[in-house]
């Protein structure tokens, strides 16, 4: 299935356009694995009419990889093509039979041409400049290993200074998933969210024609399957220590989000700690979040920090069936009622939380709320939590949010604890202890708002947003 992909298709057609400095494109396209690079870039392909050559490097030696690439070239089989010394001698030959027709030439899992042979990407440079250059290709490199990737695009890099665009591509956004399981209930696709996030091939991997808790069963805990293989493929395929990074996770999602926690849970040295960290953050699986409260000139030295999974699935794996994993298989029964009993609460915690930020985000962006605000995310400290904070330094305006994630709706207590005991608490951490600032609030509910509930908040004016509205407000076509 091919889903969205708006803004890339407009990026990538873009470049049919560019006639500066040359015609010729050299485009850089990365991310995570199975986030659907090659499915973009083919069907993009396919879409131009230009004539197209893909070829998807592996690991295995340059000599094989020159080969096999240069049939692609010549549309014959591996054997028929000739042997080339050195990757130098292979764009030689390359740049000619390329020529000045107008082309496309992807080349995807480029990391593993670049690990097979240093030069690579030195003789691909040369011959960009010498030749590709002044041609009319369209050069598209791309590759899951993300650290890799945005090292080519590094000072010092052979290609520095030579992509004429880049893009790293992300997983599809919540408003999507509804494109995948389209009879499922709005409850179910959000719990879906919290466990694959958007990643298109783990949604299409599930079955939409089963509940939520059956994908769990018979898919996701499925002895052999892809999903439990998963975390390792990722943790090996991008780190030469993946034990190490693989101990770092587990804490994290066992409940360890300090360094110090982190630290006594993994026994890893303070020391070397924050460099595992980030590495696994340069890979998107770790975020460090910081409560939005603090102010921008504080942020860098702010030692609040603490340590998230990132990735939705690496963070349901960690949580629930790492700790069960000798389990899967012989009680997989077992494990899926563990799942199913704390899933609410994890749901909550999590993509309820996330998506009610991206609500405020978004709307406040659309001027649907009272100001425009410059950062969203949380507040913490030892005397108050805040759920959805969303803030703007200039005009002293912040939002205050509470979510529950419940079975019943949500009640006036609920409403007056966040405006009369905790809005104080968090006024007090705000520049000049609040003074001049202005308060405004939300509630978001998995069911609904008690009429108490309503009827005190909208004294406040407070904004209501239940699971189906914000499932409507963030749907995407």
């Amino acid at each position: 299935m091919f889903v969205d992909r708006e803004r890339e298709f407009e990026f990538l057609n873009e470049l049919l356009q560019r006639t500066r400095p040359t015609a010729a494109q050299l485009v850089l396209l990365y991310g995570r694995r199975r986030v659907g690079k090659t499915v973009l870039l083919r069907q993009w392909a396919e879409s131009t009419g230009l004539p197209t050559i893909y070829w998807a490097a592996e690991p295995e030696p340059a000599p094989l990889q020159r080969r096999k690439l240069y049939a692609r070239l010549l549309n014959v089989t591996m054997p028929q093509a000739p042997l080339f010394e050195a990757w130098d001698d292979f764009w030689n030959a390359a740049s000619q039979l390329l020529g000045q027709e107008r082309r496309i030439l992807i080349l995807d899992e480029i990391p593993y041409a670049a690990e097979s042979d240093s030069a690579f990407l030195a003789a691909l440079q040369h011959a960009w400049d010498h030749q590709l250059k002044t041609s009319n290709l369209i050069l598209l490199l791309s590759g899951s290993h993300v650290h890799t990737m945005e090292s080519f695009l590094a000072r010092g890099a052979p290609l520095f200074g030579r992509f004429t665009g880049q893009w790293r591509l992300q997983p599809f956004a919540y408003g999507l998933l509804h494109h995948f399981v389209p009879r499922w209930a709005v409850e179910e696709r959000i719990a879906l969210y919290s466990i694959v996030g958007g990643v298109p091939a783990y949604l299409e991997w599930l079955d939409p024609n089963r509940s939520l808790v059956n994908n769990v069963r018979d898919i996701i805990l499925s002895p052999g399957g892809v999903f439990l293989a998963e975390p390792d493929l990722l943790l090996y395929d991008e780190l030469r220590d993946p034990r190490r990074h693989r101990s770092i996770l587990q804490a994290i999602g066992s409940g360890a989000h300090t360094l110090d926690a982190i630290a006594n849970l993994t026994l890893t040295s303070k020391t070397h700690l924050p460099a595992y960290l980030a590495r696994l953050q340069e890979l998107g699986m770790v975020e460090r979040r910081l409560p939005v409260t603090i102010s921008p000139n504080k942020r860098l030295a702010s030692r609040m920090g603490r340590y998230h999974i990132a990735d939705p699935f690496l963070r349901f794996y960690f949580r629930f069936i790492a700790p069960q994993r000798a389990e899967v298989g012989h009680d997989t029964e077992g494990v899926t009622a563990y799942i199913k009993e704390h899933l609410r609460a994890y749901v909550g915690g999590t993509a309820f939380e996330q998506l009610c930020r991206q609500w405020v985000e978004q709307e406040s962006g659309k001027g649907r709320l009272p100001f425009q605000a410059q950062a969203v995310g949380s507040h913490w400290s030892r005397r108050v939590q805040i759920d959805v904070v969303g803030i703007r330094w200039q005009s002293r305006e912040i939002l205050l949010g509470e979510c529950k994630w419940g079975t019943d709706d949500l009640s006036q207590a609920v409403v007056r604890e966040l405006i009369e005991e905790k809005s104080p608490r968090v006024r007090q951490v705000l520049p000049d202890e609040g003074e001049g600032w202005k308060i405004y609030y939300a509630l978001f509910s998995r069911t609904g708002f008690t009429p108490a509930a309503r009827e005190f908040g909208r004294q406040h004016g407070a904004v209501f947003v239940d699971a189906s509205q914000l499932d409507r407000d963030l749907k995407m076509d």
